[in-house]
């Protein structure tokens, strides 16, 4: 593990801020079994829509995280295509919260996709493999995380409730019964990373690793840094950051930013008088953002401004789920009758026809019904704001790096560099291109003797990995072999 020299005491010091969360972290961990139920993996050789055996080594299962209130996560655990015994262990959360993992798995960094083109709404959602998978270099547990996400479970009223520190505390949990029953990982270089509201748990389970080794718990966890794509971070940088993102973008007038710059003096997160409101409220009325909206509109897809918000895209055009018209009615329909505001999206809606087909969840070992995102789970944001975890993190030298879609209008690459700012950390390699193929694939910088990566994807909206997967994987693949970008 790489740390700083400091004292004992000096250490201490700098978490007293943090006692609370600290506290709680040992209070579930001195009531833990870890000779409770272990991690009881499933190999899974094939998979429904799979032309042939799977190419790749896949395992799912279940860790029981909780005895008394019976919370069980479930996971897809894939083995790396280059050397799993030395390459590292990636953990990848989705976000949400609530999402399932199998997002990652399906759409983002995972060695499978669905093909939309061809589908006619009778035949089997066809799957194929993706060549941009990061487990082409790295193992990588995708777990549904919290409770209630994807395949998870509890049998207890008590066990079903849920909160950013119950999540991180479960998800440690799992990480350590998981490693005893996988014990050839444990000296695998060690990565938690994960996306939008994978923001706030991503840091917050680093700093929770770092913490128990720290105590001595075991197994001791070869933790070396996290990742954060397209970050939920503080509610203050996420939301100031959209006005002058759409402002840039060219989809709100200079008069309307120029009146709201100075009515709201850059703080459009807590309007702070009547005039300020106005103009925010005069922004939204024009934007549409698609986490709220049921109905095609002609406005703004914030997850991807270039892209139609009425399609069975707002999906990625590189993610070979470009539809004919005939298709893009289908999909239009599907989502029509259906309350889940997730099935706008193609790839979205084969996802849930095949995930709850009882011969994939048979193969998948599991009987429960799947969901993409349950946003009815019983969870409590208890962090609001992870830049101080960030700013803990890069002290005690673990490396990390942050990237944006320059296109996503939810989580901005304004707003995001903007609370790395906020930090004063010493830039070790300023603000330049870095390049795929010969083209730029967007702009970076990075800090702090390289220990954090800064950088945007270009032309990438929300997540970076979904539209713009061979670009994603060239920047994890430099990152995490220790080269610039």
């Amino acid at each position: 593990m790489v740390s700083t020299s400091s004292s004992s005491s000096s250490r201490r010091w700098r978490w007293w801020p943090w006692l609370p969360l600290t506290c709680f972290f040992l209070s579930l961990l001195s009531v833990a079994s870890w000779k409770a139920v272990a991690a009881a993996g499933t190999t899974v050789t094939s998979l429904p829509g799979f032309d042939g055996p799977l190419p790749f080594s896949l395992e799912t299962g279940y860790v029981e995280v909780n005895e008394t209130t019976v919370v069980n996560l479930f996971y897809y655990f894939v083995y790396s295509e280059n050397d799993p015994d030395q390459d590292p262990l990636l953990v990848w959360l989705t976000g949400g919260p609530g999402c399932s993992s199998i997002s990652g798995l399906a759409h983002e960094i995972g060695p499978f996709q669905f093909v939309a083109e061809w589908y006619n709404g009778r035949e089997f959602p066809k799957l194929i493999y993706r060549p941009e998978t990061w487990s082409k270099i790295s193992n990588i547990i995708f777990v549904d995380s919290p409770v209630g996400a994807g395949f998870s479970y509890a049998d207890t009223e008590e066990g079903s409730k849920s909160s950013d520190t119950k999540a991180v505390q479960e998800l440690l949990i799992f990480l350590r019964k998981w490693l005893l029953d996988h014990p050839q990982f444990l000296q695998n270089r060690l990565y938690i990373g994960g996306d939008s509201y994978g923001g706030i748990i991503v840091p917050t389970l680093t700093l929770a690793i770092d913490e128990s080794n720290y105590l001595g718990e075991k197994p001791h966890l070869n933790l070396k840094g996290y990742i954060a794509g397209n970050p939920v971070t503080d509610p203050q940088f996420d939301e100031d950051g959209k006005i002058p993102f759409l402002h840039g973008m060219g989809l709100i007038s200079d008069e309307l930013y120029k009146h709201a710059k100075e009515t709201c003096r850059g703080k459009y997160s807590a309007t702070s008088n009547a005039q300020c409101a106005h103009s925010i409220q005069a922004i939204n009325d024009k934007i549409t953002d698609i986490s709220t909206s049921k109905q095609c509109t002609k406005d703004i897809n914030m997850a991807h401004i270039l892209e139609p918000i009425c399609q069975e895209i707002y999906s990625p055009m590189s993610h070979n789920t470009v539809a004919r018209d005939g298709m893009s009615r289908l999909m239009l329909e599907s989502a029509a009758a259906d309350d889940d505001d997730d099935l706008n999206k193609a790839s979205y809606v084969l996802l849930k026809i095949w995930a709850n087909d009882e011969t994939v969840r048979a193969n998948l070992g599991n009987s429960w019904e799947w969901k993409r995102c349950n946003y009815d789970i019983n969870y409590n944001k208890v962090i609001h704001s992870t830049v101080e975890y960030h700013l803990m993190l890069m002290r005690k030298g673990y490396r990390s790096i942050i990237y944006s879609g320059d296109h996503d209008g939810t989580i901005t690459f304004i707003g995001t560099q903007e609370w790395i700012r906020s930090m004063n950390l010493s830039i070790a390699d300023d603000w330049r291109p870095w390049y795929v193929a010969g083209q730029v694939a967007g702009f970076t910088r990075s800090y702090a003797s390289n220990n954090l990566t800064y950088a945007t994807v270009k032309g990438a909206g929300h997540t970076a990995a979904e539209y713009k997967p061979k670009q994603c994987l060239k920047m994890f693949a430099r990152w995490i072999s220790g080269n610039s970008l």
